[in-house]
């Protein structure tokens, strides 16, 4: 708005005075400024007050004696004399009107018959027709800026026009909109003020009369502003408005320029004011308001913002007419008058030319840039990237020769000066552009040179960890490996923004980098020197040495030019500390495959060496064990994790690489078991456990290499044991705590355990302060434990030392597992006198785990050590499953090899691969099935529980009988003492491990029953192993066997499982063995009945209990096994003829025999005992079970 700058705008000053009424300061106003608030001071004079006070009354007269001075006051006093109701009136009469006829000029109420110009009748008419006519005049604006849908047009008004009457027509519009504050809304009529000319000096006047809407206004005019100003003649006019009112009112200027943002519209005008701001502070040292606001515009997280903003740019210079009068232009000027500020000295790109080739660096014609403008400097260098990455920013030669000078200038080693250095680095990465000519080439070459040297420095000097030389190398490693991708990335996460970087822009710094500065032997030699980060974690950000060294190990470089680089790993390993740097996890994973896998097939030898066994011993030195505390505390518990990580995962890589490596003629190194041993991996994991937020992803990493290489560690019994060692009854425990309990030592223990012959208060006392401990503090009392639980199998020991001492047991086994197993195994073995007793070891226990079942056999009538026995087999069980597997996959290779060198066809390379592959199963099968065995063994009772007449069959029924007898009895009470016997619970705890393997390998439960167990231990099975229901699956397949003893021991098998699971398949296949029954009938001689029938036919009964759909198939059976009998010994004797009789009777009128039931010799079958006959004896027993099924189905009834 040229058009404004000749008039006088009201000052800061004045606005400020009329913002807070401040009379004195307004009586200090020249007449020139004192006319302009006019309006305002005349109204509050004459109105009625709101403020009755007494200071308002002077303040009232102050103002009185200023406006008595002034001749325009007058005039104003007859512009407030008119009546204004009757002037809305005639108002709203005109706008209902226009209305009607569309907004055109007509005849207008308000102002009628105008014989001149409205200059010439503004002059002539009095006060009510001044006001009318301006009225009119801004109604007819504001009609029309309503009509015009934003399009912006420039309305020619002699009123707003004409010099002479501009402050007359000012003081009849700031009375107007305060008269008629609803006809004229105040940012209506500063909207219509943009459509004349004048109209921001108008607009100043209103508000400077009104000055509490000056932030209505404000955001009126915002909010109905254009998205980007500077592409319309509208835009600008209303950009300059809004300056001139912050201009009045700069207090304000800043909170407009937040509505700019807020709103999206009118970029041109946030950056003016911006401007206008940032002369006004005059600060030259620190950051200015300009880079602030538009670095926060580009950079901030509202996408809506950035591009709102970047449009702006773009568009601007897109425009032809890029002069000074362009926000963006002189945007522009401004930022590069700051660049300029701090640069060290304004050199010429041609020094380097001039320069003493011979003359040292510190010396040089380089001078430094100052510390105080460090900051500065890296926020301009972030801003125009942004400027040039985001916003498109073309930047010209002057800008481009500027930014270079200042990203190849020299700061102080500071913390500030390192990220300086490694922004002005990813700059000329993302803009190599800037680099143009030979000269500036060369400029650049002497600066990377120089940070090449300057790096260690820095580092020392500034305190930073991650130094710009590791970005050098990482940025080095990547241009040697051509991954462009990943250094777009790192210059990206460097510059904190996310900008288009071509990747052919990088070639010519490719080759600057790759055969000036940094070849690839300069790049490994200069890494493995790289001192390793002390404390290595998360919390240390920017780009460290273990970058650097990764990407040198994914690219081969340490085996291509032989270079050790395990003491570095090893180093930096034992440096680290919670968090768990995100690194760290993929640097030992491709330092492992570094070590496995050449670095090319032609050199086979060119690989990194692993870490030594003694320096992981040196790791986990002191880590279990009281005596060797200050070694423990030499690393940290995330070193000890990251090493442990290293050896599974380098096993777990061996065994998976070895057909490769065999290919090759290669066989690493594996770490010996006696290694494994000493590694205490339950304790370190368990460790871990509490620290998953802080380990990251390694804890499960850990949980994965130990389910596959070590499932004996990973017993879900164990986890569930641990959760209520660690869970709130341990703090209770702990709560608990005495001195007592800490005084304990081992050797105490061990004197206890000595006189437990004697006494047993002792050592009780002693266990039961023991299980106040934790694992942990528990583990110096292992061995004593362990090694005396032979004593406790002498009778009188009491079961609550058992107990105790089983629990002790369960608490060490979360924290030392095999080392426990092992002192286990050896102290429960047979004491034999004059034999020696062998000493197993872990290896031994795990390609034979059945040695576990080789103890004491006063152990299999001890629940408690029973219990940790079972615990053990199920360990080792699944540790020789693992060890055999792995023992597999080592040697299949080379045999493999071998037999092929011998055979030389290759088409037979399969054969032994598929055979030791059946072995391996089988083996582990009858591994597992023994097992089984030995302890369906256990189960049975001894000669001594014989004779006090216990046996499983009565342990099951004494349990129906005493859950189904209401009135105590004889039988009873003897029920209830053999439940409590420990025969019993051993049961019980065999069958629950046997459950468990069935379940988690249903082929064991189907291979044992395929070879049979003692038919007595079935009721116990049945009833006491959950899973046995599986065994209906495989028992058609059972019953088909030729085997008799395998058809016998099914079809008994079968009426217990019927009893107990009454399933509709359960039906079908006891339909299926009566079938079968009545089949074996007409195939089997005389000798084959007898002994096929005998045991079989009490199943029936269970047959016809569990399913009496199945009565009259098993009647018609049982006649017809009973007619071969009889046809059998006619020939031989007659008395076999009433028996004959009496089936045929029972079967026609089963009723009438039910009372037989209470006479036992029916039960029994011992009537008629005399005959020795087999077919006698068969026909008795079928007499028996007939009997005991209709008395069973009658008393069912």
């Amino acid at each position: 708005m040229t058009e404004c700058t000749s008039l006088q705008f009201v000052s800061p000053f004045a606005f400020e005075a009329m913002q807070k009424v401040d009379v004195v300061r307004l009586a200090s106003l020249s007449d020139p400024e004192l006319r302009l608030l006019l309006p305002c001071l005349v109204r509050m004079a004459l109105c009625a007050p709101a403020d009755q006070s007494q200071s308002w009354a002077q303040d009232k007269k102050l103002i009185l004696r200023l406006l008595s001075g002034v001749e325009a006051v007058n005039s104003i006093v007859a512009l407030l004399s008119v009546d204004f109701h009757a002037l809305e009136q005639d108002a709203s009469k005109e706008q209902q009107l226009r209305h009607k006829l569309g907004g055109g000029g007509g005849e207008s109420i308000l102002v009628s018959q105008l014989q001149h110009g409205l200059t010439l009748e503004f002059e002539h008419s009095d006060s009510p027709r001044r006001l009318r006519l301006v009225l009119s005049e801004l109604l007819a604006i504001m009609n029309k800026v309503s009509e015009s849908n934003g399009e912006f047009f420039l309305k020619s008004s002699e009123l707003f026009e004409s010099p002479v009457y501009l402050e007359e027509a000012a003081d009849v519009l700031c009375i107007l909109q305060a008269e008629l504050p609803s006809l004229l809304p105040i940012v209506d009529v500063a909207e219509a003020l943009l459509h004349v000319r004048n109209g921001a000096w108008f607009l100043c006047l209103l508000v400077a009369n009104v000055p509490d809407s000056f932030n209505e206004v404000c955001r009126g005019l915002i909010k109905n502003g254009e998205r980007q100003d500077e592409e319309s003649h509208g835009g600008r006019r209303r950009t300059d408005a809004l300056r001139f009112l912050c201009r009045m009112n700069p207090s304000q200027a800043l909170k407009v320029r937040g509505m700019v943002v807020e709103e999206c519209h009118l970029p041109g005008l946030g950056v003016a004011l911006t401007l206008d701001h940032t002369k006004n502070e005059g600060g030259e040292d620190g950051v200015s308001d300009l880079v602030c606001f538009v670095s926060g515009l580009l950079l901030g997280t509202n996408a809506k913002v950035r591009t709102w903003f970047g449009t702006f740019i773009r568009n601007g210079q897109q425009r032809k007419r890029e002069n000074s009068s362009s926000v963006l232009w002189q945007m522009r000027r401004q930022l590069l008058l700051e660049l300029m500020g701090i640069l060290p000295t304004v050199r010429s790109t041609r020094i380097v030319e001039e320069a003493d080739v011979e003359m040292e660096p510190n010396v040089s014609v380089y001078s430094g840039l100052k510390e105080e403008h460090v900051v500065k400097a890296s926020a301009l260098l972030r801003l125009y990237c942004a400027l040039m990455g985001i916003a498109g920013l073309k930047p010209t030669e002057e800008e481009a020769e500027q930014l270079l000078q200042l990203m190849t200038s020299r700061p102080p080693a500071t913390p500030a000066g390192v990220r300086f250095v490694s922004l002005s680095f990813c700059m000329l990465l993302a803009f190599s552009t800037l680099v143009s000519t030979p000269e500036q080439e060369q400029l650049m070459v002497v600066w990377l040179s120089w940070m090449i040297k300057e790096e260690a420095y820095f580092e020392s000097t500034s305190g930073v960890s991650a130094s710009f030389g590791e970005m050098l190398l990482l940025v080095a490693m990547y241009f040697h490996s051509t991954q462009l991708s990943a250094i777009i990335d790192l210059v990206c996460s460097t510059l904190g923004m996310k900008i288009v970087i071509k990747p052919s822009s990088l070639s010519r710094m490719k080759t600057i980098f790759t055969q000036e500065i940094f070849t690839e032997q300069v790049v490994t030699a200069h890494a493995v020197r790289v001192p390793v980060t002390s404390n290595l974690s998360a919390n240390i950000t920017g780009f460290l040495p273990i970058h650097c060294i990764y990407q040198l190990l994914r690219s081969r470089s340490f085996t291509k030019h032989k270079v050790s680089i395990k003491d570095w790993i090893y180093r930096q390993l034992c440096e680290t500390s919670t968090p768990l740097h995100p690194q760290l996890l993929p640097l030992i994973d491709v330092y492992i495959n570094s070590i496995l896998t050449p670095a090319s097939k032609s050199n086979p030898e060119a690989t990194n060496q692993p870490v030594t066994e003694q320096e992981i011993l040196n790791v986990f030195q002191g880590v279990i064990g009281g005596d060797s505390a200050r070694l423990s505390q030499r690393f940290s518990i995330t070193a000890r994790l990251l090493v442990l990580y290293y050896v599974l995962s380098y096993e777990e890589a061996l065994l998976a690489n070895t057909k490769s490596l065999a290919a090759m003629q290669r066989k690493p190194k594996s770490y010996s078991s006696s290694l494994m041993d000493q590694i205490p991996i339950k304790f370190l994991i368990r460790q871990a456990q509490g620290l998953q937020q802080e380990l990251g992803g390694l804890h499960s990493a850990l949980l994965r290499l130990l389910a596959t290489n070590y499932p004996h560690l990973c017993i879900v019994d164990d986890w569930i044991c641990e959760e209520e060692i660690t869970g709130t009854d341990a703090l209770l425990r702990r709560m608990l705590l005495t001195n007592n309990a800490k005084n304990h030592s081992p050797k105490q223990l061990q004197e206890a355990f000595s006189a437990v012959p004697v006494s047993h208060t002792q050592v009780m006392q002693i266990l039961e302060h023991l299980t106040l401990l934790s694992a942990s503090e528990l583990i110096p009392y292992a061995e004593v434990l362990t090694s005396n639980m032979n004593q406790l199998l002498n009778s009188g020991v009491p079961r609550r030392i058992l107990q105790t001492v089983n629990k002790l047991w369960m608490v060490l086994n979360t924290v030392m597992p095999r080392r426990l197993w092992v002192m286990t195994v050896n102290a429960l073995q047979p004491s034999i006198k004059f034999v020696r007793q062998q000493k197993y070891s872990q290896n031994d226990l795990m390609i034979d785990p059945l040695i576990v079942l080789r103890c004491d056999q006063r152990v299999h009538r001890c629940p408690p050590l029973m219990d940790i026995t079972l615990h053990m087999l199920n360990g080792y069980l699944l540790a020789s499953k693992a060890y055999l597997s792995a023992h597999l996959k080592e040697t299949a290779e080379q045999e493999r090899a071998s037999q092929n060198n011998m055979i030389g066809l290759i088409g037979q390379m399969d054969a032994p691969e598929v055979t030791r592959e059946e072995l391996k199963n089988a083996l582990l099968a009858a591994q597992d099935s023994a097992a089984v065995q030995i302890l369906l063994e256990i189960c049975l009772p001894t000669k001594e529980e014989r004779a006090k007449h216990v046996n499983p069959d009565s342990l099951v029924r004494n349990v129906q009988s005493v859950i189904t007898t209401s009135t105590p009895n004889k039988d009873m009470e003897e029920g209830e003492d053999n439940l409590l016997c420990n025969l019993r619970e051993v049961q019980c705890l065999i069958c629950c491990l046997l459950h468990q393997m069935y379940i988690a390998d249903p082929n064991i439960a189907k291979l044992v029953h395929f070879q049979g167990y003692p038919c007595e231990l079935l009721p116990l099975t049945v009833a006491g192993i959950p899973s046995m229901h599986i065994c209906l699956d495989f028992i058609p397949e059972l019953i088909a066997q030729p085997e008799l003893e395998k058809q016998i021991f099914a079809i008994q098998l079968l009426s217990h499982l019927c009893i107990q699971y009454a399933l509709p398949k359960s039906l079908s296949v006891a339909r299926l063995a009566v079938n079968v029954m009545g089949t074996l009938l007409t195939v089997l001689t005389q000798a084959k009945r007898y002994v096929f029938f005998m045991p079989t036919l009490p199943s029936l009964v269970s047959f016809c209990r569990a399913f009496p759909p199945l009565y009259e198939d098993i009647m018609s059976l049982l006649i017809q096994v009973g007619q071969v009998c009889a046809s059998d010994v006619a020939t031989q004797t007659r008395d076999i003829d009433p028996i004959i009789t009496r089936l045929q009777q029972i079967n026609e009128k089963p009723n009438g025999w039910s009372g037989l039931c209470k006479d036992q010799s029916y039960k029994n079958g011992s009537r008629d005992t005399g005959s020795m006959d087999p077919d006698v004896q068969l026909c008795h027993c079928i007499e028996s079970t007939i009997i005991e099924i209709i008395n069973m189905s009658v008393s069912g009834i």
